[in-house]
């Protein structure tokens, strides 16, 4: 006896996730001034009036990508900082993993490259990248900082720019995935580069102070 199955009824509930999913896709290929409304919603399966039913521009379209996507991954590292109880380079250690398994093994690894080629055209939306992302992520990374040298385990250092040189290398290599690496002939192995960036941090934080 066969068993006819039925196609599985798409449910408005699911369309705001299914167009964001789409639009994440297309603004990492494309970037975010070429890529247009009606692409998302031709890749999402939906008329391009049912996407105005929930995002009334590219921008909020962004805008929700973001907050749905990347910000989660902040409040769960705030979590993560706020239960922590061992040592300073532990926590640290802790927030980059969630990091990298939040946003570096994920599509939302390309938005760091999309706001560096086109934060100076979109104004507007950088500011607001800027505001719930950066700002946020670097206030993370600063209290573990500030935790460590607090209690002696950290070199005294300038806070900023302490947050600048350990955000930098994780930033590099997601810009270089999705830029330039492509041209390698063997491709970094992302785990690999992290623990040799971890390697170097827990040595340099660690130093003589400056």
């Amino acid at each position: 006896m066969s068993i006819t199955t039925q196609p599985r009824k798409r449910r408005k509930e699911d369309r705001p996730a299914e167009l964001m999913t789409a639009a994440l896709g297309l603004f990492v290929e494309k970037g975010f001034a070429a890529t247009r409304l009606e692409d998302v919603a031709l890749c999402a399966g939906v008329s391009k009036g049912t996407l105005y039913l929930y995002f009334d521009s590219k921008e909020a379209l962004f805008k929700s990508v973001i907050q749905e996507g990347v910000v989660p991954v902040l409040v769960e590292g705030e979590g993560i900082a706020a239960r922590h109880e061992g040592n300073a380079f532990e926590l640290l250690e802790k927030l980059l993993a969630n990091w990298w398994a939040g946003i570096g093994e994920t599509n939302f690894a390309g938005i760091p490259k999309l706001m560096v080629a086109e934060a100076r055209n979109f104004p507007e939306v950088a500011q607001f990248y800027y505001e719930n992302v950066i700002r946020r992520g670097r206030a993370l990374l600063g209290s573990a900082l500030e935790r460590g040298m607090a209690s002696g385990e950290f070199a005294r250092l300038d806070v900023e720019t302490t947050i600048d040189v350990v955000i930098a290398p994780v930033l590099m290599l997601f810009i270089w995935r999705y830029s330039l690496a492509g041209c390698q002939s063997t491709p970094a192995d992302p785990r690999q580069y992290m623990a040799i960036h971890l390697s170097l941090l827990r040595a340099g934080l660690k130093g003589s102070q400056v």
